[in-house]
């Protein structure tokens, strides 16, 4: 019986652990996201255009940028609860600012460094979620925590918009601050210390760089994610051509429930099978890609499209965070904090690449550029077999 309650005991996972970094980024994408569904609020408020007002998100996105690499960096002699700590009180601090500032200029300048805040807290996520648990749960383990993260895609921007009409959007960013008080004292109480890495233990940034299977990885993500935004973020006008733009709504919602269950498929599958899953995933995104080109006008292809494609982005984000860690080891945090920075490259990129692809070739060519893209990262991953996406 002793030895029947250890075994359960090392399989089994730490939830209530895993739920609070699960809550850490459903509040750090709604403080991004939530703006959004605020402009007019805010543009009356603080006197200035709604474009100006939308200025809030992208200060907040350009602080994660820049920050992730710089600060992990710095700090990877701190002991990680001290850093997580310090960077989820930093959000709550600029938070509360936001709320009480009437200048606009003050709440840029906050929403950046919030946004830097982020960063660190994206950088630390993944390293910390995997250090909880035993080797064979994580990935299992990055999919519970990182449930959070799509749930605040899908709803970010509607419940902003919901609370403002019952308080007003500084309301909203108090709402926001009490959540983030809350889960400042759960990582305290229920969340164990990791030391951070002494002087022997730190590679230099560049050589971090160099680990074999590093530049796979994160030129994966890149490729992947490009693909993803460029017509994620265009979705509208593609839509036209199977006169699905009213329906917008439902092709989302469809997206984000097959992404869940993307989510729920890869924490089943990544730990045991990383490679096979990372290639199955994206051969599924060439062949959505390749149904919505070639058949973007009939409205059931691009249903079912749509629902292959969510299935396979869902767990992206857990597939590769896990090869990340499984190639950097002990510079995990470093190494993820690039991964942050990469990622907002592409989703930022595939922003711009479809703003091109609409102006010069229209919407038709969203699916063959989004083909070509992920054709490239399914290639890298095939070729990294020895490092960077390995077989188990």
């Amino acid at each position: 019986m002793t030895a029947s309650l250890s075994a359960k005991q090392k399989t089994a996972l730490p939830y209530l652990q895993l739920f609070a970094f699960t809550l850490a980024g459903f509040l750090v994408i709604m403080t991004e996201t939530m703006p959004a569904g605020l402009l007019p609020q805010i543009s009356a408020a603080l006197g200035v255009s709604k474009a100006l007002a939308g200025q809030l998100i992208t200060l907040y996105a350009l602080g994660s940028v820049l920050a992730a690499i710089p600060i992990i960096a710095a700090t990877r002699s701190w002991n990680r609860r001290r850093l997580l700590l310090f960077a989820i009180g930093g959000l709550l601090i600029f938070n509360i600012i936001t709320a009480l500032s009437t200048h606009y200029g003050v709440i840029l300048a906050v929403r950046f460094a919030a946004g830097m805040m982020a960063g660190v807290i994206w950088g630390l996520f993944p390293g910390y979620v995997m250090r909880l648990v035993k080797d064979g749960l994580q990935g299992r383990a990055l999919a519970i925590a990182g449930v959070g993260q799509p749930i605040a895609f899908a709803v970010g921007v509607p419940l902003g918009t919901w609370l403002g009409g019952i308080f007003d959007w500084r309301g909203v960013f108090w709402v926001m601050s009490a959540l983030t008080l809350m889960l400042f004292f759960w990582i305290r109480l229920f969340i164990p210390d990791f030391a951070g890495q002494s002087a022997s233990q730190r590679l230099p940034l560049s050589k971090v760089a160099k680990i074999k299977g590093i530049w796979a990885i994160l030129l994966t993500l890149l490729f992947w994610i490009l693909a993803h935004n460029t017509l994620y973020t265009y979705i509208e006008p593609f839509l036209t051509l199977s006169n699905l733009e009213g329906r917008v709504d439902v092709v989302l919602l469809l997206f984000g429930v097959a992404a869940l269950l993307g989510i729920w498929l890869t924490g089943l599958l990544v730990d045991n099978h990383p490679r096979q899953l990372t290639l199955v995933s994206l051969a599924t995104f060439v062949i959505a890609a390749l149904a919505l080109g070639l058949f973007g006008n009939v409205k059931p292809v691009v249903f079912i499209a749509v629902a292959l494609w969510g299935v396979t982005f869902g767990g992206a984000p857990i597939m590769l965070q896990t090869a990340l860690a499984d190639a950097a080891r002990e510079n995990t945090d470093v190494a993820q904090s690039m991964f942050v920075t990469v990622f907002n490259i592409a989703v930022g990129g595939g922003s711009l690449t479809g703003a091109i692809l609409l102006n010069q070739f229209g919407a038709v060519s969203f699916p063959w550029a989004v083909l070509m893209l992920s054709v490239m990262a399914f290639m890298i991953v095939w070729s990294a077999r020895r490092y960077g996406f390995r077989s188990r």
